[in-house]
């Protein structure tokens, strides 16, 4: 099998990692660029952020999606983890398929059909028992029950990959089911609870098409805000806002990296 050359593999590298992040890089230098207009330079300055702290919409805004995006990415581990650990440790049992189905589900259909269904399900349910009111706790449901899919797939593929004679020694010295889960094999699989929580909380705090059909009034979230002024143009408010975001999230899968891999130097340690 004939190889590619050593150079041709660097410039198929470059250019795609040049595809990917000049347009992030691009819009990190203009966040700093003074003049209204997105794509003429004219001098450094901080004024657009100095807006940005003073926009009410815009914080307002962002702190309600840090919010629900914690609370469904705790929420998805939950779940998401009991469905994982079922797909992969309970068989096939009775309903089996129907319920892998429903696990891999919001991963296959549309968010615009699942948003469209949740909608007609709250407006139902408030006609039938007047609750629940479209807001914050049903923007909530729908971006756990786009979650617990991913959670469940990547606790399902890590818990297939340990040895279940572990478990079944702490079985046969007198541990509970319960306890074996949540000393033995909870540990083992934490670092996929870890990319799945850190998945979750994207995938939330992201999300415009079902905040779009869920939300209600005093419930506008980030993404919401962002997309009905970037429809009017663009604003280099919203370059030094994405700044800001790449910056939390860098800082946060780089802190999240280096104690992970601390974690396994020591558990690598012990083991010697």
């Amino acid at each position: 099998m004939i190889k590619p050359s050593r150079p041709l593999q660097i410039t198929a590298l470059g250019l795609g990692f040049a595809f990917l992040y000049i347009p992030i890089l691009s819009l990190i230098v203009y966040s700093f660029n003074d003049s209204p207009l997105v794509t003429v330079w004219t001098e450094p300055s901080l004024k657009w952020y100095r807006a940005l702290v003073t926009d009410d919409e815009l914080i307002n805004a962002a702190w309600l999606s840090l919010r629900i995006a914690f609370l469904t990415a705790c929420a998805s581990v939950v779940i998401g983890t009991w469905a994982g650990f079922v797909l992969a440790r309970m068989g096939r049992f009775r309903g089996f398929t129907l319920y892998t189905g429903m696990i891999n589900a919001p991963l296959v259909i549309p968010e615009v059909i699942q948003g469209i269904s949740l909608l007609l399900l709250f407006v139902e349910m408030a006609k039938l028992i007047g609750w629940p009111e479209r807001g914050i706790f049903t923007i909530w449901i729908g971006h756990v029950m786009l979650c617990i899919s991913y959670v469940a797939i990547i606790v399902e593929s890590r818990v297939r990959e340990l040895n279940p004679s572990l478990e079944e020694a702490a079985l046969d010295l007198g541990a509970t089911p319960l306890r074996v889960f949540s000393t033995i094999t909870l540990p083992l699989i934490s670092q996929a609870l870890v990319a799945g929580w850190l998945l979750s909380f994207t995938l939330s705090i992201d999300d415009l098409v079902l905040s779009a059909f869920l939300s209600g009034p005093g419930s506008t979230t980030l993404p919401l805000v962002v997309f009905s002024r970037v429809r009017l143009g663009l604003n280099p408010e919203m370059n030094a806002l994405a700044t800001l975001f790449i910056a939390l999230v860098t800082i946060g899968v780089v802190a999240a990296n280096y104690f992970m891999q601390r974690s396994e130097r020591r558990k690598l340690a012990a083991v010697l």
